[in-house]
């Protein structure tokens, strides 16, 4: 595998993950809205990013069981990222520990020689 085709995986499993976790950010924030109007918009873009999310995971070059190693490490952070963003939480150490342990784990399963 070429460095140029990891640097392709890892784009389209960012832009999925982005799409994911703010999707799932934008749909709980519908939850929580009071006003119906608004509530349906929340719910029709997180919906809209899901399958965003869904189409942009399928179409990485890299087969499947392979995919799911780095696309966890890559979730991990990006759920730290947005988890920060939109709702002002910051991870403790216990959860930057495990997500070291996840990200060095998700490289080693996508990326390493079979």
């Amino acid at each position: 595998m070429t460095n140029q085709t990891k640097a392709i995986i890892v784009l389209f499993l960012i832009l999925a993950t982005a799409m994911e976790v703010s999707g799932d950010a934008i749909i709980r924030n519908g939850i929580m809205s009071r006003v119906a109007s608004t509530r349906t918009l929340y719910f029709l873009a997180g919906a809209a990013l899901l399958f965003g999310y869904g189409f942009s995971l399928n179409m990485a070059p890299i087969e499947f069981h392979r995919v799911a190693g780095i696309y966890i490490a890559i979730l991990f952070v990006m759920w730290q990222i947005v988890s920060f963003i939109a709702f002002r939480s910051v991870p403790n150490l216990p959860i930057l520990l495990g997500g070291w342990l996840i990200v060095a784990d998700g490289m080693i399963v996508a990326f390493a020689s079979a």
